[in-house]
């Protein structure tokens, strides 16, 4: 078997090591609830996948947890109704 005859630094060590690490996930917003999801994935908070409803998001629910997730549904659906026109003034204001 063989035998190394000198100790590799550390630092040669993490070299080889450089590409061994954990990556970041990339998170695309769901076009019905607009939540963080990952890409060709099911979203788990409202049950759509490519504009088709796939799972019943509210089935395993009690009464309670239905009302209050039906009306955040429709929340936010509001919100994403109600968009300022934008004017000239607006552009060229600076935030």
């Amino acid at each position: 078997m063989a035998v190394p005859k000198q100790k590799h630094t550390k630092s040669r060590r993490d070299k080889r090591r450089a590409h061994i690490k954990l990556k970041i996930p990339s998170l695309i917003k769901c076009p019905k609830c607009k939540s963080l999801i990952l890409p060709h994935t099911v979203c788990q908070n409202c049950g759509y996948y490519k504009g088709k409803e796939v799972i019943d998001v509210f089935k395993k629910l009690t009464k309670r947890e239905k009302k209050k997730k039906q009306k955040e549904m429709k929340g936010k659906e509001k919100e994403e109704g109600k968009t300022k026109p934008v004017t000239m003034q607006g552009l060229s204001k600076k935030s």
